[in-house]
């Protein structure tokens, strides 16, 4: 597939999600960024990996070995947390704690921000003012499986 690889930015519910639950939308989703597609690139925040971290060594500490196995095969660019000057230029879009994942997906240049939040992000979702659309994991699905399933097509016939 030729064109555009789409920037996809996990909010940090849909990793850990995806982690825990591989027959759902989110694991679905991480399995496909392990596939390293020429078109679809993955990216989270440090801000996100920080919170990640801290809640599975809070909740599931047993299982920090078998993250830090997987999190590697998901290929994710991790975008360095923002700075106090962005933090503040981005205040009030959303609550303070989700500020740092919004500055974040506008500095990694996302073109779509997925997040299980839609309470905190749904304000972003109608606005239309930022450089990407805010998806749930099934719309990004619905979105992006089309294309991975032409672009598997045409390697097929080949």
């Amino acid at each position: 597939m030729a064109g555009k690889t789409v920037r996809v930015f996990l909010d940090s519910n849909i990793i850990l999600s995806g982690l825990l639950s591989d027959t759902g939308a989110p694991g679905i989703i991480l399995d496909i960024l392990s596939l390293n597609l020429p078109f679809l690139a993955g990216l989270t925040g440090r801000y996100n990996i920080i919170e990640i971290e801290r809640n599975i060594k809070k909740k599931l500490p047993r299982a920090f070995p078998v993250y830090e196995e997987y999190f590697s095969k998901i290929n994710l660019s991790i975008v360095p947390l923002p700075s106090a000057d962005e933090i503040r230029k981005y205040a009030g879009h959303v609550i303070a704690k989700d500020v740092p994942v919004l500055v974040s997906a506008v500095k990694g240049k996302a073109d779509f921000l997925l997040t299980g939040d839609k309470k905190h992000f749904q304000k972003l979702k109608s606005a239309g003012t930022y450089p990407f659309t805010v998806a749930s994991r099934s719309e990004f699905l619905d979105a992006i499986l089309p294309a991975i399933v032409a672009g598997w097509s045409m390697d097929i016939k080949r």
